[in-house]
């Protein structure tokens, strides 16, 4: 399939535009990349008086929805926190049934990545994984591997400590190796190494069901992202919720570490 990318980036652009002026908004306070931490599935289940399962099947449809507005949107990255290497304490029964749908998940979703070319990377660690969950993680990296649209990046069976810690022992591997010279360990080297490599450092991160956490995600990558809370629990997030997002994104100063211009 040949895209023309110039056409692309324009589209990304007219998105942005278009968001931007419906929200009241300049281009330039659009935020590139999003990343969120969905947090309180098992909580609104637990109020809705249903298993946990269900609020885990509710915080799928969740994510196409969100998904879906992100590529409206005109977002270029959107990176969701799925499941965390610490999420392998809780209960084995809700883990597998997690992994059931992250397998059914991963396959059905693949029809609307490709019609909104939008390109599926992985975050985290694939070993531990079952089987089925590998084999459609993969398969769909595959389909949607040249798709030129939005990234959509899914964190799942990840842990920023164990990413910086794996890539600290790839980079001393290759010094061993005679590949790197000390003066070549730098922040872009580190970054080279991370499983974010070559894309870009989020400008906002949303964590939903008023938790004042990062636990643990992009430990490295977030060192200067906004930070937004969200009362709503992951399930009951809406549109209007990430749009609320965005205009809070839009009124901070950004100065990454310099002094605010007057």
């Amino acid at each position: 399939m040949i895209f023309d990318l110039q056409k692309l980036e324009k589209s990304f652009e007219e998105k942005q535009k278009k968001t931007a002026k419906r929200l009241g908004l300049t281009l330039e306070q659009m935020p590139r990349h999003i990343a969120i931490i969905m947090d309180g599935n098992g909580r609104w289940a637990q109020k809705k008086g249903v298993p946990r399962a269900v609020g885990h099947h509710q915080g799928g449809k969740t994510v196409e929805k969100i998904a879906q507005c992100c590529v409206d949107f005109g977002i270029e990255s959107l990176t969701l926190y799925s499941f965390s290497i610490e999420n392998w304490k809780r209960p084995k029964s809700e883990v597998d049934s997690l992994m059931r749908l992250y397998a059914r998940y991963l396959v059905e979703i693949r029809p609307t990545l490709m019609k909104n070319n939008v390109k599926l990377i992985h975050l985290g660690q694939v070993a531990q994984l079952p089987t089925a969950v590998k084999t459609g993680l993969a398969e769909t990296m595959r389909i949607t591997a040249d798709n030129p649209g939005m990234i959509l990046a899914l964190a799942l069976n990840y842990g920023g400590r164990t990413e910086i810690i794996d890539a600290t022992k790839k980079i001393a591997q290759e010094y061993k190796n005679g590949q790197l010279n000390i003066e070549d360990i730098n922040e872009e080297c580190i970054s080279r190494h991370l499983c974010t490599a070559g894309l870009a450092e989020p400008d906002l991160l949303i964590r939903t069901a008023n938790e004042m956490r990062v636990s643990n995600f992009l430990l490295w990558q977030i060192s200067y992202s906004e930070f937004y809370v969200a009362e709503a629990l992951w399930p009951d997030f809406k549109k209007a919720d990430l749009e609320k997002a965005i205009l809070a994104y839009a009124q901070r100063n950004r100065r990454f570490g310099t002094i605010r211009e007057e």
